[in-house]
């Protein structure tokens, strides 16, 4: 069987070499996923990177940066969060966590969404480079 240039050059990029975490290392990005939920900003900025992308249902919608975290600390506080049909997808330095989440807080109905977060590894340390969220009714 033969392969044609084009193809060749295809399958070689990097975007088509998937590799695997080894279970320590998913392990830590899911913690660092559910701290994400329910440890306050000051946690879930110790682990984004500085420019990062966030999606949320809207308001308050697509936020970069410092916009980020003002949004979020009138957000947090989410007590307890259930993370289902987990997946991690590999490719080089970078991991994507895709799952389906329901979080509880006092006071407020249980938030469904599905969720996907991109984190970056360098130098042995995890950061998460986007997070985006689908709210699910």
């Amino acid at each position: 069987m033969t392969v044609s240039t084009a193809t060749a050059r295809r399958l070689a990029h990097a975007a088509h070499k998937s590799g695997r975490l080894s279970p320590h290392e998913q392990g830590i990005l899911w913690d660092m996923e559910e701290q994400f939920w329910t440890s306050g900003t000051d946690s879930a900025q110790a682990t984004t990177a500085t420019n990062a992308v966030m999606i949320f249902p809207y308001p308050p919608g697509i936020l970069q940066g410092d916009q980020i975290w003002t949004q979020l600390r009138q957000r947090t506080g989410w007590r307890s969060v259930v993370m289902a049909e987990r997946r991690v997808t590999r490719c080089g330095d970078i991991a994507i966590l895709t799952y389906r989440v329901s979080a509880e807080k006092t006071d407020v109905p249980i938030y469904k969404a599905l969720c996907a977060s991109t984190y970056l590894g360098d130098d042995d340390k995890w950061l998460r480079i986007s997070h985006q969220q689908t709210a699910v009714t």
